[in-house]
């Protein structure tokens, strides 16, 4: 989260150091830089000059070597040359470790003796190799007979080299150890008064207004923040005494503000530490006061163990604030509740970020009615999208190939076609009766009428269906019930939706039987169909009036809209004070009824003519 082109991390690690402790170590850092350069080139001065001083050792070396190998071969045979060589450089080689070779040759570059054949190993360690002429010289002039080569190991130097850098190493640590402790002294020496103002703000912080610092043994200029200090100590006294119990009512009618609003409110310092949090908050987090207070947001987690706002939390933090400080919306899942959760930074007047709040809302039904709308819409298309293509590709065969078609081809093709209009009819009815049923003003206009008129009317609307299923409906009424007060348009295309799903679901063969009876009570009177289908579970049983729902099994996958037995329920329930009920067992039927008030209570009614109702279901 940025802010003023610094983001908050940042913020809290530049403000985690003091400014002095981070002057003396840039000092301390500078220090040291110097020193380690200082001691990288003086030992680099140390190595250059032990490599020139070593160079200079063997060429005098060799340029000795030269000299006695003059003196000893000037006037020996030939024969007794090499032996002559041999033992003079055996001995400097055995006497001196640093001296790897020595080879002589004439002026032919002749070897006439190397060392390297007597001693390889201690050859092979040669870093160094200087030559020097074999010069003779007479009386009046100078001749070259020869050369001689010398190889040094470089130990001498490589110990020398050595110690210096040790030596210099201590010096310079000791040196750095110096300059640290100086200067450590000197912040100590420096800051002793500044540990005594430390002191008094602290009691300042912790309540204790009215205490003074003594300034007797500290410098000027100090003397003068003392004096400062003691005088703001002083007002401070004076203003908690006259005005805490206005600052306690405050917070108070601040906390009950925030604890008397309708949505969920969690407060955060700028270390994701709650320091509030209101009523309904904890309602919808489901946790005590005392179980998330002084705890990090970001620890809370659901009955899952998962936690909740963690990572939300880091991508707020990461995010920049516009300057609008427009808060960070986001939705998250607790306990298979929807919470949408806004995020907006908290500053002080002078724009100092001191936190954020989280407001909680729940929107668990609004997520749920987003997805049954969507299955809905879907489904419906679905749904809709099927008669049409029947019904065009029935039209487009009949209208093409007509006339190749028998009459009775062409009385199966058009009944077909009418099947598909009376389902096509009955799902815009659906959705017609849903949108209208469910408005609050919407008032039926009822008159006493005989139920089992209404139910006959509705069997000999779908004898015709049945008969294609090869079913049998049978109708059981008590004699003599009474008149029930009803919107006769509504409660017939209730039954008939009843009844028609009890044909869609039964077997072909079976038989259904339909009851219009006195309930047990007296006070109502039950019409219920009961089939031989497949039946419904328990779970099924408890949604099967819920709008959109549609209980699908193994064994039956009838399309629909999922709202026939939710206007059932709309229509007894909401508008006739009635009940809907079910009874079902899988595998051997089910049972679908509704019951009627006989004597309703009276209400004050608007209702709307029969014109203006929506237009009656076909079977």
């Amino acid at each position: 989260m940025e802010n003023g082109g610094e983001t908050r991390t940042d913020l809290k690690k530049k403000n985690g150091m003091p400014a002095q402790t981070r002057l003396i170590i840039v000092g301390l850092l500078i220090s040291t830089l110097f020193i380690f350069f200082a001691a990288c080139f003086a030992t680099y001065s140390i190595s250059q000059n032990m490599n020139t001083a070593y160079k200079n050792f063997a060429q005098v070396l060799s340029k000795t070597l030269a000299i006695e190998g003059v003196e000893l071969i000037k006037d020996a045979p030939e024969v007794a040359k090499y032996d002559m060589l041999r033992q003079n450089s055996v001995s400097i080689l055995r006497s001196n470790d640093d001296i790897a070779f020595i080879i002589f040759k004439d002026n032919s570059s002749k070897v006439m003796y190397s060392s390297k054949d007597d001693y390889p190993e201690q050859a092979e360690r040669a870093r160094i190799t200087v030559s020097s002429p074999m010069v003779v010289k007479n009386a009046n002039e100078a001749a070259t007979v020869g050369s001689v080569s010398v190889g040094l190991a470089g130990t001498i130097m490589d110990k020398v080299t050595t110690t210096s850098k040790t030596s210099l190493a201590i010096v310079f640590a000791l040196a750095w150890l110096v300059v640290a402790g100086m200067m450590f002294m000197n912040s100590s020496l420096i800051t002793r008064e500044l540990r005594k103002l430390h002191q008094g703000v602290k009691k300042i912080s912790s309540g204790e207004f009215g205490y003074t610092l003594d300034s007797k043994d500290a410098d000027k200029e100090v003397q003068e923040l003392y004096s400062a200090f003691n005088d703001m100590s002083e007002r401070l006294s004076r203003y908690n005494e006259q005005t805490i119990e206005s600052l306690t009512f405050e917070r108070n009618k601040l906390e009950s503000v925030l604890m008397s609003i309708v949505n969920g409110v969690v407060v955060c310092d700028n270390h994701d530490k709650v320091i509030m949090v209101n009523n309904y908050a904890k309602r919808l987090l489901e946790v005590e006061e005392e179980d998330i207070l002084n705890t990090q947001i970001q620890q809370f987690c659901d009955s899952s163990g998962e936690f909740c706002f963690a990572d939300k939390i880091a991508e707020y933090k990461d995010t920049p604030i516009d300057d609008e400080g427009a808060p960070i919306h986001f939705n998250i899942e607790i306990d298979k509740r929807t919470l949408k959760c806004l995020i907006s930074p908290m500053f002080t007047r002078s724009n100092s970020y001191v936190g954020y709040i989280i407001i909680l809302i729940d929107v668990t039904k609004e997520v749920e009615m987003d997805q049954l709308r969507s299955n809905f819409i879907s489904n419906v298309s679905h749904e809709l999208r099927t008669p049409v293509t029947v019904l065009r590709s029935y039209i487009d065969t009949l209208y093409n190939f007509g006339n190749d078609f028998d009459f009775n081809t062409q009385r199966e093709f058009i009944g077909v076609m009418n099947q598909e209009i009376i389902r096509l009819n009955r799902m815009v009815n659906d959705i017609l009766d849903f949108s209208r049923y469910e408005a609050q003003n919407l008032h039926l206009e009822k008159t006493k009428q005989d139920i089992v008129e209404v139910i006959e009317d509705a069997v000999n609307q779908v004898q015709v269906l049945a008969k294609e299923h090869d079913l049998t409906i049978s109708i059981m009424k008590e004699p003599d019930l009474p008149e029930v007060p009803m919107n006769v348009d509504s409660i017939s295309r209730a039954f008939m939706n009843i009844l028609s799903n009890a044909i869609k679901y039964s077997p072909d063969g079976k038989r259904i039987k339909v009851r219009a009876e006195r309930s047990r009570d007296g006070e109502y009177v039950e019409v219920s169909v009961e089939d031989q289908g497949p039946g419904l579970s328990e779970k099924d049983q408890k949604k099967v009036f819920d709008r959109f729902y549609r209980a699908e099994n193994a064994t039956h996958t009838v399309k629909g809209t999922g709202l026939g037995l939710h206007l059932v329920k709309v229509t007894v329930e909401k508008h006739h004070q009635g009940q809907v009920f079910v009874n079902s067992v899988e595998g051997e039927g089910s049972t679908f009824g509704f019951r009627l008030p006989i004597h309703p209570v009276e209400e004050e009614e608007e209702y709307i003519p029969k014109n203006q109702l929506p237009a009656e279901s076909e079977a």
